[in-house]
């Protein structure tokens, strides 16, 4: 089964109660094994809201957590620096690094944000 790293604003998506979210999460889960990054679990733990913790920690631990390593911040630096045009932010670019050091598609509403011709994106029908 491939993998599929699920960006943080899908997850929010789903935490807030989108459910044109659970519908996409639901659909990827049955396509690959759902992933996200460590940056992702430190975006969604600085915004979460009080009511919101358990649920968080509850989808979190039915993820796979990519850790970052040294090849993934290497990647992410070379991704940021050679991103002519854009003003991209460090944090994407881990994103980014950790799909393509998993081998996996990319699932996020943000597709602008990672303007990289080697990952694949997914991007869901809602906004």
């Amino acid at each position: 089964m491939n993998a599929i790293l699920v960006d943080t604003d899908v997850l929010i998506d789903f935490l807030r109660g989108r459910p044109e979210a659970r519908g996409f999460l639901l659909a990827l889960s049955e396509r690959a094994a759902l992933h996200c990054s460590v940056v992702t679990v430190a975006e969604l733990y600085a915004g979460v809201r009080k009511s919101e913790e358990q649920k968080t920690a509850q989808l979190i631990a039915g993820m796979v957590v990519a850790q970052i390593t040294q090849e993934i911040a290497e990647t992410a630096g070379r991704l940021r620096r050679n991103a002519r045009g854009f003003s991209l932010d460090l944090d994407d670019c881990f994103i980014a690094a950790t799909a393509l050091a998993e081998g996996a598609s990319l699932a996020t509403r943000n597709a602008k944000h990672y303007p990289f011709d080697s990952l694949e994106l997914i991007v869901p029908a809602y906004h």
